[in-house]
């Protein structure tokens, strides 16, 4: 189930908005579509990330792929945990499994992102 005080993104991502600041990390369907993750590469603290554009590499035992940033901001923490254990973030993707925390450059595109329902009816329309 998708938490519903976070904001989802198409690319199934994730954002929870606190103020200026917003915590990034992939929804439960991407770990899961991505299979054992083996590997994750983050920005460093002070880079720049934009809505839309890859932030970060994921490497499971399927595949490589991007992570897309839901909102756009200035990388104020990166979560050093899940580099040193990728597989947090196939057990714990919305909590333990956090993948940066940006301040936000522009907090209106958060408007643009989906609710929890919204992400769903995504996913179930993907599926049909």
């Amino acid at each position: 189930m998708n938490p519903k005080n976070l904001k989802y993104h198409k690319e199934h991502d994730w954002a929870r908005i606190e103020g200026d600041v917003a915590t990034l990390g992939v929804t439960d369907y991407a770990q899961e579509s991505l299979g054992d993750i083996v590997y994750i590469e983050l920005p460093e603290v002070g880079a720049e990330v934009s809505a839309g554009a890859s932030y970060a590499e994921i490497e499971s035992v399927k595949a490589v792929s991007d992570v897309f940033a839901p909102v756009s901001g200035t990388v104020i923490e990166a979560n050093e945990e899940v580099v040193d254990a990728p597989e947090l973030i196939n057990e714990s993707p919305y909590e333990d499994g956090w993948l940066i925390k940006i301040k936000l450059s522009d907090p209106s595109e958060a408007d643009d992102l989906m609710s929890a329902d919204e992400y769903e009816e995504m996913l179930a329309e993907q599926e049909e």
